[in-house]
């Protein structure tokens, strides 16, 4: 059997989102990290901070890779599994591959945020549609100067460029008869030529990292390419050119399946993966680790 995890992008930092680890010895180490990056502890950071605090770009970002690394260190994984990241989650991704310590997955994850916030100088965001063709919302976004940041299954798009601009295009999607479209709290332009400057310095500060060494069994999925990623060298250059170029999540769910995942655990925040799953492979068993009351529940569920 293989196991697919899929590491969740920023958008759904809440107040619970660590609840799960309290008590979980596993999970300090990514906690201390963490701690590291934000200058505070990341479980008393989203009891305390308000609303704006938690979906400030960095913040999100580190909050959200802690989240999956917590997780996993958590879950006592073992055997055969397949790791893919959406978005930010491709961080914690090759982290838990082990191309990467924690400290170091969560110190890139902290100079990615900050180099995308040093090139989105337009104030820049994201926002969704749903139910338009794709060549419809790529008439949309080219009338209303944003880009697809990603693509999804279901007909389900992702989109990015200036705030007001992507407001204007959600508006218009609904007029075009989307069934579903709205700006999402992601406060930068991710995945879009707004990015183009931050490419070059994160591929350098990829380059120059502390490499760790694969775990045996567990295979890294690019989210880009859907390629098999062994090393930094070979994946730094298409993880850094995802800042400014469309991700096509729904190939990466693609070859997900075509290399024999059988089981989806969606490590979170949220649950967006996993029900794109169950609606694009409706055979296939796909949870979110956010399913689960206890660790203990997740655990058992993977070793049934």
């Amino acid at each position: 059997m293989t196991l697919a995890l899929l590491c969740s992008g920023q958008g759904r930092q809440e107040r619970e989102m660590f609840v799960l680890f309290e008590g979980a010895d596993s999970a300090q180490p990514v906690f201390t990290a963490a701690t590291a990056m934000l200058g505070a502890d990341p479980r008393t950071l989203v009891a305390e901070a308000d609303e704006a605090a938690l979906h400030d770009n960095r913040t999100g970002q580190i909050l959200c890779v802690t989240r999956a690394l917590a997780a996993a260190a958590c879950l006592d994984l073992d055997g055969s599994l397949l790791v893919a990241g959406y978005s930010v989650g491709e961080m914690a991704a090759w982290g838990i591959a082990g191309l990467w310590s924690t400290e170091e997955t969560v110190r890139l994850t902290a100079i990615r945020a900050e180099l995308m916030d040093e090139a989105d100088c337009d104030r820049g965001g994201l926002g969704f549609i749903r139910g338009l063709n794709r060549k419809a919302v790529e008439r949309l976004v080219a009338e209303c100067r944003c880009a697809i940041a990603i693509i999804n299954p279901d007909r389900l798009y992702v989109i990015g460029g200036a705030r007001v601009d992507v407001a204007r295009c959600c508006a218009q999607a609904l007029v075009a008869g989307a069934v579903g479209a709205r700006p999402l709290s992601v406060n930068v332009a991710s995945h879009t030529p707004c990015l183009t400057s931050a490419v070059e310095p994160f591929e350098a500060a990829l380059s120059n990292s502390a490499p760790g060494q694969l775990v045996r069994g567990r295979t890294l999925l690019g989210a880009g390419q859907g390629s098999v990623i062994e090393s930094i060298a070979q994946g730094s250059s298409d993880l850094a050119r995802q800042l400014a170029h469309t991700v096509d999540w729904a190939r990466a769910m693609a070859v997900l399946v075509e290399r024999g995942a059988d089981r989806i655990l969606e490590l979170g925040p949220g649950a967006a993966l996993s029900d794109m799953m169950r609606g694009a492979y409706p055979a296939l068993p796909a949870r979110a680790l956010d399913d689960f009351q206890t660790l203990a529940g997740a655990r058992a569920w993977l070793t049934a």
